[in-house]
């Protein structure tokens, strides 16, 4: 099921998610239908808070050899390098702004049943881990971002490679 994806400006997506607790079938239907609404809005990521649910769920799909990737209370536990680029959000459609994030970001995390396990991501899907784990503690891109990019930079971006 599609879920709404709240916008900036929604006071959830400032708060601070508690961890899941439980790994039932509440948890499964939650993550099939984060996956469904991020597929549905051609995103990358979505956090639980983006749909009005406080909890540390994130779905995470860039396209990848790793396709769907659910994390339950994911923990960033290494981190290497650095990259910059334009980064998006679906809770803040048609802006984008230029984020410095690492480049290489180890998490740990629970599956859906429970179990722990670690994932190393480099490029956007380290990004992705970033950006959507800040999610759970009410961080929005927007609040990390060096500027602002408007259609004539990325433009120019374009023409500079």
């Amino acid at each position: 099921m599609v879920r709404k994806i709240l916008e900036l400006g929604d006071e959830n997506l400032r708060k601070t998610c508690k961890p899941m607790p439980k790994f039932d079938l509440r948890l499964w239907l939650l993550l099939r239908d984060m996956a469904d609404t991020m597929y549905d809005a051609e995103g990358v990521g979505l956090a639980a808070p983006q749909v009005g649910i406080l909890r540390r769920v994130v779905v995470i799909d860039v396209g990848d050899e790793h396709g769907l990737i659910e994390l339950v209370n994911p923990q960033i536990i290494a981190t290497e390098g650095e990259q910059a680029g334009s980064e998006g959000c679906l809770s803040v459609p048609g802006r984008r702004g230029y984020v410095v994030r690492p480049n290489k970001v180890t998490v740990r995390a629970q599956d859906r049943k429970g179990k722990w396990f670690e994932i190393t991501g480099e490029g956007l899907l380290a990004r992705a881990f970033c950006h959507e784990i800040d999610h759970l503690d009410g961080i929005i891109y927007v609040d990390k971002m060096d500027h602002e990019i408007f259609d004539d930079d990325q433009e120019k971006t374009q023409e500079e490679k």
